[in-house]
């Protein structure tokens, strides 16, 4: 296995190295809020080819060609230093490449470059009380009354609803059709008269996940992806990305160096953490598995630099369940490591800044926030099911007779 950079990527890294330099900021623009620095860098960024690569300049990307050895450097040499790449919040992160592969020429236009320099927050709209691992069942409805569909129902553990100005979601718009049937992928703008957004406090004080009720709330005809009554379809796509995304190993390194860090800096009988030889064990076997998705991750990056075809949802759903795994492993013996300052509330700031404050409250709050993406982009039972029948090739669960 050679796992060096041909002589062309090696000089791609060393000039992106150099780049990255430029962070943080210096001078007068390290004066400028967090977010106003993030925003600069990235732009500079995008003029540089190394962020929002693959998406065409003239909806707001790099235009750069595929290479996905170069777009994996890019995401590993990012996370290395901390630097703002590529957004990765529902609007840049999903609702982008999957406007890019099924939208209109007006929808990738109007909605595309607003998102990706992030002066519109977007959020979906899948989940339904009654119908989240299986989703298809949704009830939520859309009907088209002249220019503009008109919409009715509720979704649930809507993810940052709160803050953002659209959503994109599924809607019932042909109620005879079979149930993956006659589902439509609309974009709906929430300040209008009819929507309400009602927030869900969760344990840990913060507030990431929102009910939406839509009642005869509209939106133009024309903001629907894809053809109607595909929907279905469509919302695959982003599920892929949403997959993919749960299951960066850069995630799951940045918290295992952290995990470490705190072993070293804890003590137990007087001496550091990871001087015990239960904890030393224990961080042995979490880093096994930590190598084990960074290996995996270069593997599907070598068969895609190959051309070689994968099963798409396979390996999405791999990746996305061995992370969520790897994360709680990790949060686990972070939170064991605090002892007694275990007890702590997450402050404010602890849950605002998720895995940026590295203090007993803050690594509480990581613990806590670690037990939810388990369910996030599919549940953990229903994708293991998926992928023991689809991808094995297992019997099908008994299920009771329709009647």
């Amino acid at each position: 296995m050679d796992l060096e950079f041909s002589p062309e990527h090696r000089q791609f890294r060393d000039e992106l190295r150099a780049f990255l330099e430029g962070w943080p900021l210096s001078g007068a623009e390290a004066e400028l809020p967090l977010e106003e620095q993030e925003q600069l860098f990235r732009e500079r960024g995008i003029e540089a080819g190394y962020v929002y690569r693959n998406i065409p300049k003239e909806y707001g990307g790099s235009g750069q060609p595929l290479d996905v050895i170069k777009d994996s450097i890019v995401a590993e040499e990012y996370a290395r230093v901390g630097a703002p790449g590529n957004r990765i919040d529902q609007g840049p992160g999903l609702l982008a490449p999957t406007l890019i592969e099924f939208g209109t020429e007006e929808q990738k236009r109007e909605f595309v470059p607003a998102m990706l320099r992030g002066e519109v927050r977007w959020c979906q709209g899948y989940s339904e009380p009654g119908s989240g691992s299986d989703l298809a069942s949704l009830k939520s409805t859309a009907v088209l009354d002249g220019d503009e569909w008109v919409i009715n129902g509720q979704k649930i553990w809507t993810s940052n609803a709160q803050d953002a100005q659209y959503l994109f979601g599924l809607f019932r718009t042909e109620p005879d059709a079979k149930k993956h049937e006659g589902i439509s992928y609309l974009l709906v703008k929430l300040d209008q008269p009819g929507i309400e957004v009602r927030p869900l406090k969760q344990m840990s004080g913060g507030v990431d996940f929102n009910e939406v009720f839509f009642t005869d709330a509209r939106t133009p005809a024309d903001h629907i992806v894809g053809e109607r009554g595909q929907g279905w379809a469509v919302s695959r796509a982003t599920l892929v990305h949403e997959r993919n995304l749960i299951g960066n190993p850069n995630m799951m390194r940045e918290h295992f160096d952290q995990a470490i860090e705190l072993a070293r800096t804890t003590l137990r009988d007087g001496r550091p953490a990871i001087e015990d030889p239960v904890i030393r064990n224990r961080l042995a076997e979490i880093e096994g598995y930590v190598r084990t998705a960074e290996l995996s991750n270069l593997r599907q990056t070598t068969a895609a630099a190959r051309g070689e075809p994968l099963k798409v949802m396979l390996p999405m759903m791999m990746n996305k369940l061995y992370s969520t795994d790897t994360m709680q492993k990790i949060t686990s013996l972070a939170y064991e490591l605090l002892g007694s300052d275990g007890m702590l509330a997450p402050t404010e700031e602890d849950v605002a800044s998720y895995a940026r404050t590295h203090t007993p409250s803050g690594y509480v709050e990581q613990y806590i926030f670690s037990q939810g993406p388990a369910i996030a982009g599919g549940a953990t039972n229903i994708q293991l099911n998926i992928i023991g029948e689809r991808g094995l090739g297992l019997p099908r669960d008994l299920r009771a007779p329709k009647t």
